[in-house]
């Protein structure tokens, strides 16, 4: 056996796991914090906060009487309230209830009145949308909005861009057209002719001068998508593709027309790689992706983005306009996924976009090795499925308990313990299918 060649699987194994892990600990953490901190302040005491399950690794009850531990299985944790039977806080201790006096019994989640119980229940899925939205707003304080007129700040490590555009330039024209602010490049940049070089119009240390250089939306790899077939063949960032079955090509448009309209044949790319030329080989694959009105569309993708041969030079946004920016982006994450599991139901997409703890691991894993901003912004893309995860009405999960409670606040009685049995049970069953169906689609799709 060649020890040798296993050490880049082991490394990447252990990243991937890391990653993971790394990923899922801050958003099982703000979960239940959000279900303790609402909790205490509404008269609720926790008897335990555990990270992870199974053995306790570590652990030190503070002042209020609650355990703060560690397990050891990273699988998830658990706010156990006080009078609860069980670290689901589904059902109570009624042997322990029943010596509790009535104020004992208030600080329990069970004795506690709707509105208390409503609240710390829901704070869990609440919270993590919360903390997706921060990470969102940070991000664009941290990435700013693109300065008027349009300026290169930095260039891309593409081949083709030596001794043309330099940090400063301001985009003045292209091809003789003049250019608009980066809001409305994209459309400018659809009605350039589609080849490279091109003649730009630059204002350099206050000079007017006209270069030549690549089009501004040349087949560049800006971003390799998780399980993509780009991923797999070994695409870069950085890469320029200047050849798809031996035909030039010019323009990321060129790229995409190529490939959507394939029908996923194979292609054979000719790669510029920092001077050195790379030929890889790949099959496109077929990905149902969200459109802006809810639907979805069927594509052949490689799985990269592209971009702007330079970074744009970048002003700092107000508070207002970042926070805005992560409540919205919060926001369309919950939409595209509520959409997407309607159009699986319904069959209009396939089931193979359900995936399970395989793909999110191997997901974080890549996310890392493409830098901590893709890490991070990945986290929060998770926390916010998490959120929303939960707050289906399934027994087992939070929105189960918030429907438990809806149905007490409109007859004014809870479920009998043999509903709530049942359904629990139907509910965990549900779960595991869905679990189980994800970790399918990992290993078929």
């Amino acid at each position: 056996m060649d020890l040798a060649g296993l050490i880049p699987s082991f490394g990447n194994l252990a990243l991937t796991i890391i990653a993971f892990l790394l990923a899922l600990i801050p958003i099982v953490f703000v979960h239940e914090f959000g279900h303790y901190i609402v909790g205490r302040w509404s008269g609720i005491k926790a008897d335990v906060f555990s990270i992870g399950a199974g053995p306790v690794l570590m652990s030190r009850t503070d002042k209020r009487g609650t355990r703060w531990q560690i397990a050891a299985l990273p699988i998830g944790g658990y706010v156990r309230f006080h009078g609860d039977a069980n670290a689901a806080s589904g059902s109570a201790d009624e042997a322990a209830l029943g010596e509790m006096d009535a104020a004992e019994r208030r600080a329990t989640l069970h004795g506690a009145p709707l509105w208390a119980r409503s609240a710390t229940v829901a704070a869990g899925p609440v919270i993590n949308f919360i903390f997706s939205a921060v990470i969102f707003t940070v991000m664009a304080f941290w990435t700013g909005v693109a300065s008027d007129p349009l300026t290169v700040a930095k260039l891309k490590p593409v081949a083709g861009l030596e001794g043309t555009l330099q940090p400063g330039d301001e985009i003045l024209a292209i091809a003789g057209r003049e250019t608009p602010t980066l809001e409305g490049f994209g459309a400018f940049v659809e009605d350039l002719p589609a080849q490279s070089p091109l003649e730009w119009t630059v204002r350099r240390d206050g000079v007017e001068t006209r270069i030549e250089a690549l089009h501004p939306y040349p087949p560049i790899v800006d971003g390799v998508n998780p399980q993509s077939a780009a991923s797999d063949a070994g695409l870069k960032v950085g890469d320029l593709i200047e050849t798809i079955d031996g035909q030039p090509v010019a323009t990321f448009e060129d790229l995409r027309e190529i490939v959507s309209t394939g029908d996923g044949a194979e292609i054979a790319l000719g790669i510029n790689r920092g001077g050195e030329r790379i030929e890889l080989t790949l099959a496109p694959r077929r990905v149902d992706l969200p459109l802006a009105d809810g639907s979805y569309e069927t594509r052949w993708l490689i799985g990269v983005s592209g971009g702007l041969v330079f970074e744009p030079a970048t002003d700092r946004p107000g508070v207002g306009e970042a926070i805005s920016a992560g409540a919205g982006q919060v926001a369309y994450i919950i939409r595209a996924s509520l959409s997407g599991i309607w159009h699986m139901i319904t069959g209009a997409i396939s089931s193979c976009n359900l995936r399970g703890v395989i793909t999110i691991a191997d997901t974080s894993g890549e996310a890392a090795s493409q830098g901590v901003g893709n890490f991070i912004w990945f986290v929060a893309v998770l926390s916010t499925a998490i959120g929303l995860l939960n707050l289906f009405p399934i027994p087992v999960l939070d929105g189960g308990h918030l429907m438990f409670h809806a149905w007490e606040a409109l007859t004014g009685r809870a479920p009998s313990d043999r509903v709530l049995s049942l359904l629990t049970m139907l509910g965990l069953a549900l779960v595991l299918g869905i679990m189980m169906l994800g970790l399918f689609n990992d290993l078929t799709c």
